[in-house]
């Protein structure tokens, strides 16, 4: 689940530096909040990092650093893992505990959403019981604004006994008050008085008890919030302590005789210790109440209901889904129309680029074996798949992330978070298999939200059975050339996208069935609860995202795509040119597959080219068409009807399109996506489990549907 605590100290052992302008002795500032606050905005402003935000929560799962310079002081910020509760019930928030308890940091940054303070504030009392040297930011101020919600800030710095400012980080507004208190806070080392929560008179003569006997570590952490851990039995914070200090408070006879006494005193007052969590939150959240109570006021009267009369809509059993659905048929239908002039121009221009490349290379002599390997070979694959690749991907990362700016994403979770449930996997799977619409592997890697190993490794391995940006072009051309030849215009278009959608629907369908199976045999076990925050819906910022979009997302994927499908293009020139038996040997592969691949409503040309095309999924179609004409290297195609005419006189049928869709979108992860899954689970196992699952999935359900169409007297 990204960093340990422990690595994550070891790299913040900051080192002693001299500069000009720097102070030698660094300052470690953590940042810590609620998920969805504006933690990473926050961040990114301060230390220009632009760390990746998200409107959905769970997006910090690891610790991002960066630094600062403030008035000839350098600061170390760290943005640790969105938490709820210090009780932790989840690995973000056992990193996020530990880091404040272990890490060492001069000054904790609580960011607050000033929309909801009430709910933010239970975290701040409970860091506050830890360590005085806190900063409470309470961002969106201006959102809460435009609610008619007014922070009286210098009255809840008074209550909290710690400062408090109010910022807009999206607009840079307050930072500098921020950054003024950071270094005042550091600079004069002044103790703050944080408030002290009081709790039933029984719980406070248990902590009377213990409190002596662990004063010792009074330098390192609260001595009060540390007694009260021992009456809870925290055994992972213990387990943390003695690893970072070599303590174990528990084997000691002062502190074990104390703490049977105190619990005495608590059973003595029917308080166990399930009732003392829920008596120790319960006096959190009256305290929170009592504090906002003082502090906020409300200029509207039921500011939420907007947003709840759209969340009943969005997130309504009887229309949630039919709207999530009709979004991404949008979606889809824009990325298909808005993809086509762009792709055509660009392919245009790369492939056009390749006779200068050839005169380059005659005018320098280089041998033909050698021209035909690099230009014919590398770059026409590097050329197809960039302009296969990047214009569906610039359209449809974008309008994705716009859907998570704007808060969208967390409703999709809520709405499929029951199926999720029945199938035994995590509701978070959801915005994981969202990510893969667009590149499988990216997806994998967001699995990293997922708490639970065995739900995290579920959706891992189920992860490619949604189509990725990859396998669009493959799913579109053969929609279009099989199945809407009738349609024209604007019909044409609309009717591919409403196949894809199905073709997507199936996937989702058979990923949650996939997650079932494993549920309940390599994977056993029941789903585990977790809190999913819906978010106020936002304006997204329009310019930001775009380019987030397009340097995070397409830019990075398309990179290695294309590092991949250089030396697949040598390996696919190759076997189109190596000759022997009157046959090329990308033709004798293919002759070999074809009894196997008829069984499954394919041919043997259609295998060999998905089996080639295992670095990026954009070249299937391609390496087809090179096989099935004989040519020795990938051509191109003047439209689809003659590429349509082309497969049909090559034995394709309505079958035959119709199990490659299938087998398309279900069989083996590209090669990104497999690496990444080894770096994910570390483990060949899973990655091989990963590898065979859809492959085997996809060539039953190929075979089952063209027998059953022969059996009836299909083709």
């Amino acid at each position: 689940m990204g960093l340990t605590a422990r690595s994550l100290i070891r790299k913040m052992r900051l080192h002693q530096t001299t500069t000009n302008n720097v102070q030698s002795a660094d300052t470690v500032i953590a940042l810590a909040g609620n998920p969805n606050v504006g933690k990473s905005t926050v961040f990114n402003a301060l230390t220009g990092m632009h760390q990746h935000t998200g409107n959905w929560p769970g997006k910090t799962v690891g610790n991002a650093q960066g630094t600062y310079t403030y008035k000839n002081k350098k600061y170390m910020l760290v943005d640790i893992p969105g938490a709820y509760s210090l009780f932790p019930h989840s690995a973000e928030e056992e990193i996020a505990r530990d880091y404040i308890c272990f890490g060492n940091a001069d000054t904790t940054i609580v960011v607050c959403d000033a929309t909801c303070l009430q709910r933010n504030l239970n975290l701040v009392l409970q860091i506050l019981e830890i360590t005085s040297q806190v900063i409470v930011c309470v961002n969106l101020i201006d959102e809460a604004a435009r609610h008619g919600i007014h922070i009286d800030c210098d009255t809840l710095s008074q209550l909290l006994g710690v400062p408090v400012v109010a910022t807009n980080a999206r607009r840079g507004k307050g930072l500098k008050e921020l950054t003024d208190q950071v270094h005042e806070i550091n600079l004069n080392k002044k103790p703050a008085s944080p408030m002290q929560i009081t709790y039933q008179p029984a719980i406070e003569e248990a902590l009377s008890l213990l409190i002596p006997r662990v004063q010792f570590l009074e330098k390192k952490i609260s001595p009060r919030w540390l007694a009260l851990r021992l009456l809870d039995s925290d055994d992972s914070l213990f387990q943390t302590m003695n690893r970072f200090w070599g303590v174990t408070l528990t084997e000691q006879k002062e502190i074990s005789i104390a703490l049977q006494k105190a619990k005495k005193i608590l059973n003595e007052n029917l308080i166990d210790e399930t009732h003392l969590r829920d008596t120790i939150v319960a006096n959190i959240y009256q305290t929170s109440e009592s504090i906002c109570n003082k502090v906020v006021r409300h200029e509207i009267e039921n500011h939420h209901k907007h947003q709840l009369s759209v969340d009943r809509f969005l997130t309504n059993r009887m229309t949630g889904i039919p709207v999530m659905l009709l979004l991404l048929l949008f979606v889809l239908w824009l990325t298909i129309v808005g993809a086509n002039y762009p792709s055509a121009a660009l392919s245009e221009l790369l492939f056009g680029f390749q006779n200068s490349l050839s005169s380059v290379c005659y005018a320098i002599h280089m041998p033909n074996w050698l021209h035909g390997a690099l230009v014919l070979g590398v770059y026409r694959v590097l050329a197809w798949v960039i302009s296969v690749m990047l214009p569906p991907m610039a359209i449809f990362f974008p309008l994705f992330t716009l859907l998570e700016d704007v808060g969208y994403l967390p409703r999709v979770a809520f709405n499929l978070d029951h199926c999720f449930k029945k199938c035994c996997a995590c509701g978070k799977q959801a915005l994981t298999m969202c990510m893969g619409f667009g590149c499988n592997a990216v997806g994998v890697v967001g699995c990293r939200i997922i708490d639970s190993p065995r739900e995290r490794l579920i959706a891992i391995l189920t992860n490619s059975f949604v189509p990725c940006n990859g396998r669009y072009p493959t799913l579109i051309a053969i929609i279009t050339m099989f199945f809407v030849t009738r349609a024209t215009g604007i019909f044409s278009t609309a009717m591919s996208a409403l196949l894809l959608t199905s073709v997507i629907v199936l996937g989702i369908v058979m990923t949650m069935l996939t997650s079932r199976f494993l549920s309940q045999t390599l994977l056993k076990g029941v789903p585990s609860s977790f809190t999913l925050e819906l978010p106020p819906y936002r304006r997204p910022q329009i310019g930001k995202v775009i380019i987030r979009s397009i340097f995070d997302r397409t830019l990075f994927v398309l990179g290695r795509a294309v590092a991949i499908a250089a030396p697949a293009g040598l390996i696919i020139y190759i076997m189109a040119n190596f000759v022997m038996n009157g046959g090329s040997l990308l033709s004798h592969c293919a002759a070999f597959l074809d009894p196997f691949a008829r069984l499954l409503g394919l041919d043997g040309v259609i295998l060999i080219a998905f089996i080639l095309g295992f670095p990026a999924n954009e070249i299937v179609i391609p390496i087809a068409m090179m096989a099935y004409m004989s040519t020795s290297t990938l051509e191109e195609f003047e439209s689809l009807a003659s590429l349509r005419t082309l497969l049909v006189d090559n034995g394709w049928t309505w079958l035959t399109a119709t199990c490659t869709m299938i087998f398309s979108l279900m069989h083996w992860p590209c090669s990104t996506t497999l690496i990444s899954i080894r770096k994910e689970t570390k483990s060949w196992f899973y990655t091989v489990i990963s590898f065979l699952l859809p492959t085997i999935t996809g060539m039953l359900f190929c075979f089952m549907l063209a027998t059953i169409t022969r059996l009836l007297g299909g083709p």
